[in-house]
């Protein structure tokens, strides 16, 4: 028996079996999670069928249940977090920002106008534009923010009228059944449903009859796997998919200013961002000084168990990705790279990688070409900016990037010609409720979060009203 449970029909349901889940910081399973069967699946789409029908009518009711849900979310913060560092491998400290995150997440769109547009109003006729909710939705979340990610479906599906049944990833399932299992003392039964189970489970919820919309955020093969199970069915799909953000350093940058913002932009959650900086362009002129200061300070991080209070960073999250990443980075090496600082993986139990910055790779190399997912930084040269830009576009995929500089407009007419969904000037990883995110290309189909992601989880319907 697991010690957390799924949630169907506002109620703890246990699972006919159970799978392990890994610590990532020790490469053991410290952990078991429900594995959903097919009959569970199905009574927890019927459960969200049933709640749609009253949860749709009351928009006051749902922005109090949201409101409510945040603050009981934020109460659990301590409660939680443990759980998602122990399943996760980030520091206790991130585990705790990202369940108040979450909390933030969720008070933000209990506040968030539904909007209504008149767009005729004379003798003839009123016309209005309203927002109607879809019915049920299948969220389907990833490992690197489980807690986090959860709450950018969560809040504007809700809101909007939707009810859900969601999955986290099955290397992270059991703090997004917290998270559940504490939003459903807010929640009346069947509106939010949470299980967990394999990735098979989740072939189940997207060829599923009852959900009208899919939210999905993973991988591309993923998404791109999901786009097809959807079609037969004419689902509405939100893919938030993978990235290789490329990050423009101008001729007059200082190192001491940014170096720092480059590492967190860069390693921070040990790489696994989907945002996080991928590829670092630098002025043929500067590099030595740039890549010294950088090779420097991932030197200094400092890996370790995510419960430890002297960790900086933790493991990645699972063996299948931490061998990925060193298979990248050691095919690098083979091919003239050079490792500035780390290279490989820490001895030891768990699944740690050095913060690894690389210098003499080039486009055509994997770690340059594809999304590595992980520590590992690869520096590239330019002399020219147009060249950079032309290089940094030159990718399927597109969800964000930055340009840096002590002229700001001068980095932001730079950022004008990237192409991708989110371009930061001077920053990387900056992000919040209110803005849009989602991608170019690849990376992605929709957006989520702010007025923008809310509208995802609706359907437009004109209301006209003759005199």
């Amino acid at each position: 028996m697991s010690d957390v449970s799924m949630i169907i029909d506002g109620e703890r349901r246990a699972a006919p079996a159970t799978f392990g889940v890994v610590n990532p910081a020790t490469g053991a399973v410290h952990a078991d999670a429900p594995d959903c069967s097919r009959e569970q699946l199905d009574s927890a789409f019927d459960s969200a069928a049933k709640a749609f029908t009253d949860w749709r009518r009351d928009e006051a009711a749902r922005r109090a249940a949201l409101a409510a849900g945040a603050e009981l979310l934020r109460a659990a913060t301590d409660r939680i977090a443990p759980v998602l560092t122990a399943e996760q491998g980030k520091p206790l400290a991130a585990a705790v920002v990202e369940v108040r995150g979450a909390a933030h997440w969720l008070k933000y769109f209990s506040r968030l106008e539904l909007p209504r547009e008149v767009i005729q109003d004379d003798a003839r006729a009123r016309v209005e534009v309203v927002r109607r909710p879809m019915g049920v939705v299948a969220a389907i979340t990833p490992w690197n923010f489980p807690v986090m990610l959860a709450s950018w479906k969560i809040g504007p599906a809700l809101l909007a009228g939707n009810t859900m049944v969601l999955k986290p990833s099955p290397y992270t399932p059991r703090s997004t059944l917290l998270m559940a299992e504490v939003l459903a003392e807010a929640l009346p039964p069947g509106v939010l449903n949470a299980v967990s189970g394999s990735d098979e489970l989740g072939r189940w919820m997207t060829a599923h009859p009852v959900p009208r919309k899919i939210s999905f955020t993973g991988s591309v093969a993923t998404g791109k796997h999901i786009a097809a199970s959807a079609a037969p069915d004419l689902k509405r799909v939100t893919l938030e998919l993978g990235g290789n953000d490329a990050a423009i350093l101008l001729d007059d940058v200082d190192p001491a200013a940014i170096t720092e913002k480059i590492f967190q932009g860069a390693f921070g959650n040990s790489g696994q961002v989907c945002s996080a900086i991928k590829r670092l362009y630098v002025p043929e002129s500067r590099h030595d000084e740039i890549v010294d200061a950088l090779a420097a300070r991932a030197a200094a991080a400092r890996l370790g168990d995510g419960l430890d209070p002297g960790t900086e960073l933790g493991p990645v999250q699972n063996r299948p990705q931490f061998e990925r990443v060193g298979g990248l980075v050691a095919e690098a090496l083979r091919g003239g790279a050079k490792a500035v600082a780390g290279g490989g993986p820490l001895d030891g139990p768990g699944f740690f990688f050095q913060p690894t910055v690389l210098t003499g790779a080039a486009e055509g190399t994997r770690i340059v070409d594809e999304e590595q997912f992980g520590p590992a930084l690869p520096v590239l040269t330019y002399r020219d900016v147009d060249e950079a830009v032309a290089r940094a576009n030159a990718t399927m995929f597109g969800l964000s990037g930055s340009v840096w500089s002590a002229d700001p407009d001068r980095a932001e007419a730079v950022a004008d010609q990237l192409d991708c969904g989110t371009a930061w000037v001077n920053a990387h990883v900056a992000l919040g409720p209110n803005q849009p995110f989602g991608g170019f290309k690849w990376s992605g189909i929709g957006v989520e979060n702010g007025p923008w992601g809310l509208a995802g989880f609706t359907e437009t319907q004109v209301r006209y009203r003759a005199r």
